[in-house]
């Protein structure tokens, strides 16, 4: 009888469910616009022109003119103007004030029910990587879709172990492609080993988790994906999560099925992604307490890099109808009427986040990754040194811009700017110098 009504029960509300909304399709354009006259915003200020040096506005690489902001937000006083001097305060006071800050201004929330996620095995190969033997599964994340069965969310999740390990291994998983060896770099593979293989030569495994099955990486997406199916197929309010949130979301996904995944030490798994995905790594790290490490490579404006730099990537290209889908509605804010300076937080805040657990922020040279500022990220890297401290862990060790390919690595904060171009690939090896510290095994 109870089954029955039960049944009755879903086959109405999922009817009910099926003629409230119907999918609103706009594009980027079109819900841009929607966000800027829901905040009353007339016109934006433009972005940096990052290709034609003769542009008006094209982008600032000079240091002398880098810094117009220079005081940040302290991440250890209290709204109340009161300071932060124990760990309890961190984590019960200061801490959820700066979440909810990047919450409502910068990255938008996550719905406080969000669908639940059921991981099928699809295949499994037995392969060789290099000389390592390995077992490969392919796996789809089935997003619960019964609020809202017009969109279907199938998130894909490669996991790598290796065959022959005695026990369950830390893994390292990438924000990628699956099919792409070179991990998000563009251009020609770096000659040696590839980075699985790296991992593979610690006997670690390791993951591809590929984004645009949790959330398309562009404004006309906002209805469909994650997003789109919690929001029943309606465009996003103001304080709604963006991309950025919600690929972190789908990473919070692969690390549960990772918790009943016989062959993973969930407790060490790091987190990495290149470029925009290394904005989703930070994001993730900073948001699920569970990962171990992360690696953020060449994340730049909307990730490590502060807000109130004047140095490659601004503030005003990410709240352009390119790229604003990554934040929420309100972070276009800053980029008119209101200023950098502005922000309630900066991203030195969003790496304390990840604190007490190790953070490796790397970057290429400026020729060929000048875009990301890999100074702006460094000083986040020291502005979220005091928290750190202050939860017993070691900083960056230094307040100085090293040269190029010098290793900041004794810390839990970790640096270095790498001579290759836009890529992580020449920055594995130090990652994984960094990670063994904290993964290796403690048996």
């Amino acid at each position: 009888m109870t089954r029955t009504r039960w049944t009755l029960l879903a086959l109405f509300s999922a009817n009910a469910a099926m003629s409230a909304y119907q999918v609103v399709t706009l594009t980027a354009q079109e819900d841009h616009q929607r966000l800027m006259d829901l905040l009353h915003i007339s016109s934006l200020r433009r972005g940096a022109d990052g290709s034609h040096p003769e542009a008006p506005n094209y982008a600032n690489y000079d240091e002398s003119k880098a810094n117009p902001y220079p005081d940040l937000p302290d991440p250890l006083v209290l709204k109340s103007g009161k300071k932060v001097t124990t760990a309890a305060t961190w984590w019960n006071q200061r801490r959820p004030e700066i979440v909810e800050d990047f919450d409502r201004e910068i990255y938008g929330r996550v719905p406080k029910i969000a669908p639940g996620v059921k991981w099928e095995v699809i295949g499994t190969t037995k392969d060789v990587n290099g000389d390592v033997p390995v077992i490969t599964k392919q796996l789809l994340g089935h997003v619960d879709n019964s609020s809202y069965p017009e969109i279907k969310v199938d998130i894909q999740l490669a996991l790598t172990t290796p065959a022959n390990a005695p026990q369950k291994v830390p893994v390292i998983m990438e924000f990628g492609f699956l099919g792409a060896g070179r991990g998000g770099g563009r251009g020609p593979a770096p000659p040696g080993p590839t980075w699985q293989q790296q991992v593979l030569a610690k006997g670690w495994g390791y993951a591809i988790l590929v984004p645009g099955t949790i959330q398309a990486d562009n404004g006309q997406g906002l209805t469909q994906g994650i997003i789109g199916l919690v929001n029943q197929g309606q465009p996003r309010k103001l304080d709604d999560w963006g991309a950025l949130r919600a690929w972190a979301w789908g990473a919070s996904r692969a690390l549960d099925y990772f918790e009943t995944d016989q062959s993973v030490d969930a407790k060490r798994v790091g987190i990495e992604g290149h470029s925009r995905y290394g904005k989703a790594a930070a994001v993730a790290m900073a948001y699920d307490p569970r990962f171990a490490i992360a690696f953020v490579s060449s994340s730049g404006e909307g990730g490590v890099k502060l807000h109130r730099r004047n140095w490659g990537e601004l503030v005003e290209n990410v709240a352009g109808t390119g790229e604003y889908h990554w934040m929420a509605g309100n972070f276009i804010r800053y980029a008119g009427p209101l200023n950098w300076s502005d922000l309630p937080v900066d991203s030195h805040e969003l790496v304390a986040l990840c604190a007490p657990r190790p953070v490796f922020i790397s970057a290429g040279a400026t020729k060929g990754d000048g875009w990301v500022d890999a100074k702006g990220m460094f000083l986040a890297a020291v502005g979220a040194g005091p928290v750190y401290r202050l939860l017993g862990k070691k900083d960056l060790g230094t307040i100085e811009f090293p040269p190029i390919e010098v290793s900041l690595i004794d810390g839990d904060v970790a640096f270095r700017q790498h001579s290759g171009g836009h890529t992580p690939g020449p920055n594995w090896p130090t990652f994984l110098t960094l990670a063994d510290r904290y993964l290796k095994d403690h048996h």
